[in-house]
């Protein structure tokens, strides 16, 4: 008889797959069942409307620039950390995780307050011309704050178990600093990247709490997604309430396949290449 490397795998996948089941897949079930309860005609209406428009625009565009700071600042994050030493590292590597344990509607005062025009931050800004609050910038920080750890604590790892050896080996042969970490780490780091991207930009579309209070919430302008979901389901109009949350959540899963993907592809070069 075959030995089991994990004693009661069965039930454990049993459990498994029920709790992914009730939590994860019932909620969405749920949703694009109530959505696919409007007709075709009335559905397109609804998520095609101007201000549905609007709010997607918004949505995309703030994430996709939150997202893309991240990317820069993220890996420098974890580059910094990982190679280097300094007092009061600790301390900053905790706080890569404060967005997780911090709850999102505090985090969006604390930002409301640092980025007001009377604030911190946003006084000296406000004296330059450039305004953070109640705009769509207001919105990139937020998002940029709450999904940042995504990026910092998926290429960490990766950096911690890069063997030394492949930059020695690369410096011995004359190759510069940027073509080390072009032709020799980013094929490393490139997987982890884009897993870490894709989780990024999939908070940052669905991120509520850390916005609302700094974005101002004006329809047209600075109004998420999110919000305009949650405005339909204070007026009792759910079947609309799914349908707008819908498009975000196959704008998600479509995001996240095509990242999949990239990440598979990318894996396989790295394999073919040691």
């Amino acid at each position: 008889m075959k030995r089991r490397i994990l004693p009661g795998f069965p039930l454990a996948l049993g459990i498994t797959l029920f709790y992914t089941a009730l939590i994860v897949a019932l909620p969405i079930g749920a949703l694009l069942f109530k959505a696919a309860s409007l007709g075709p005609e009335q559905y397109w209406n609804i998520v095609s409307s101007a201000r549905a428009v609007a709010t997607y625009r918004v949505t995309v565009t703030s994430a996709l620039f939150a997202t893309l700071f991240n990317l820069v600042f993220g890996l420098a994050l974890a580059w910094v950390l990982v190679r280097y030493e300094f007092p009061g590292k600790r301390l900053v590597d905790a706080l890569v995780d404060l967005p997780f344990a911090l709850p999102t509607a505090v985090a969006g005062i604390a930002l409301t307050t640092l980025f007001a025009s009377n604030g911190w931050f946003g006084s000296p800004l406000a004296a330059i011309g450039i305004n953070v609050a109640y705009t769509p910038l207001g919105i990139m920080i937020a998002m940029a704050f709450t999904s940042l750890p995504f990026i910092v604590r998926t290429v960490q790892p990766v950096l911690e178990e890069l063997d030394p050896a492949l930059e020695e080996a690369a410096q011995s042969l004359g190759a510069s600093d940027g073509t080390i970490f072009s032709k020799v780490m980013m094929p490393i780091l490139l997987p982890a990247l884009l897993a870490g991207t894709s989780l990024s930009f999939a908070r940052a579309l669905g991120e509520f709490g850390a916005i609302i209070f700094i974005a101002g919430n004006q329809p047209m302008e600075t109004e998420i997604t999110a919000l305009l979901t949650f405005i339909r389901l204070e007026e009792y109009d759910y079947a609309s309430a799914s349908a707008i949350a819908s498009v975000i959540l196959i704008s998600a899963f479509v995001m996240l396949a095509v990242t999949n993907m990239a990440q598979s592809r990318a894996l396989r070069y790295t394999e073919n290449s040691q």
